[in-house]
This record gives C-alpha cells, structure tokens and sequence, in this order.
C-alpha cells in the first residue's frame, strides 16, 4: 500500500507533487483545496478522496470521510487536534475505528499514535507562507506496520 497524503494547497498544486507522488494507489487530500480544477489535477496522478478545510466552504465536498484502503481504514478531516478531540470527532473516531486520521489545518507535519489509532498531517503544500517548510506524504503499509515518508517541497 502507498498512499499520497496532501494537504492546505490553497489553489496551487506544485510542480513537484505529480513526481513526488508517481505510484500511489490513492490520494488523500485534508482540505483548504482551492478550486475543485486542483482536485481534477491530482486525479490524473490517482484517484482522489478529499475533505472540505476552512476555506473551502464553496465546494462540493464533505467535511469528513472515510476510505478504506489494503485493508486499513483511513479517517480524513480538515481540522483535528488529537490531545483534545472535538467531542463528534471523537465519537466519529470511537464508531469508524479508523487505524489513521488525516488531518492538516496547522500547516506542520506530525505523526503521533495515540489509543492505537495514527494521528496524520503532511504538513502544507501550498506556496510558501508563514516560514514553515512545505511538504507532502506517503503512508506506506506493509503487513501490519504503516511507514511515514515525508517529502520536501
């Protein structure tokens, strides 16, 4: 299994990102997308699930959504914060079971378990702001085990 994780685009898709993420089954987009043409960009890369951000209130997507993937299930949200869940999102997560939540928001990569379940952000991919080092990701799974790999922009 390998899986591109991206997330806070804000309307630009670097020209890195289809190279980056060449040979990933599925996309997993955690919102502030910018227009929907971004979301029809990475399809061609591969198919594509995607969450509404903050800024993306036009569009046509959900503010959450499940995917399953090799065997694993997959919780993508814009706006998680895991030492102090949202008290939906926390009982979403307690009903789904999700072995990973998605999330970005923060525009700062982080990986953490906490009761089991592995919470997830890629960090940013839209132009440069805030002096923080964009970046995307790929989950890879082998087995039992998912391997972060951030990637650099």
């Amino acid at each position: 299994m390998k899986i591109g994780i991206i997330s806070d685009t804000h309307g630009f898709l670097d020209p890195k990102i289809p190279e980056l993420l060449a040979g990933v089954e599925r996309i997993l987009h955690a919102g502030d997308v910018g227009p929907l043409s971004l979301l029809l960009e990475l399809e061609t890369i591969a198919p594509v699930t995607a969450v509404l951000g903050n800024t993306d209130t036009w569009l046509g997507l959900k503010l959450t959504e499940l995917a399953e993937i090799g065997g694993r299930k997959f919780l993508v949200h814009h706006i998680v914060n895991p030492h102090a869940l949202a008290v939906d999102l926390k009982e979403l997560i307690a009903r789904a079971k999700p072995d990973v939540v998605v999330f970005g928001h923060t525009h700062k990569p982080s990986c953490q378990t906490i009761g089991g379940v592995l919470f997830f952000n890629p960090g940013y991919a839209g132009k440069q702001r805030f002096a923080l080092e964009r970046s995307v990701a790929i989950l890879h799974g082998d087995g039992k085990r998912i391997r972060p790999e951030f990637l650099k922009l």
